[in-house]
């Protein structure tokens, strides 16, 4: 795992926890590279009853597995107006998160989770969006 060293986990308003910046993070900065711990698709059924289940990301490849985020990776917080994005380098197991829009000190960094382009495919959201 690799992170800027301003970023830092503390309460979410109305979210539980998040990830927050305590400097100035710039547009195409690398904000973290979190290593993958790829999960079968024969396994997703058992990790939705259990609270892994608001922590995975589903792979963006046609295998239908999952994969948890290590690192600060499953904190991130979703917004549908993100200030970063999920790079997915499967080949090399981990993901970063890359800052698309400027974020100001003691700012939230958001995610999209349904950052897909195809709106028959973004998946459902297991939560109302605040």
């Amino acid at each position: 795992m690799l992170h800027i060293p301003t970023i830092y986990m503390t309460e979410s308003e109305g979210r539980g926890r998040g990830i927050f910046t305590s400097e100035a993070i710039e547009v195409d900065d690398i904000i973290e590279i979190c290593p993958l711990i790829i999960l079968p698709k024969s396994e997703i059924q058992l990790l939705d009853k259990t609270m892994i289940h608001d922590y995975y990301f589903l792979l963006p490849d046609d295998s239908e597995n999952a994969c948890l985020p290590l690192g600060y990776g499953m904190l991130y917080n979703h917004h549908p107006e993100p200030n970063a994005e999920v790079v997915f380098d499967l080949p090399n197991n981990f993901i970063q998160i890359h800052c698309i829009q400027a974020i100001t000190a003691g700012k939230e960094v958001f995610i999209n989770y349904q950052n897909v382009e195809i709106e028959e495919k973004k998946p459902k959201l297991w939560f109302d969006v605040k």
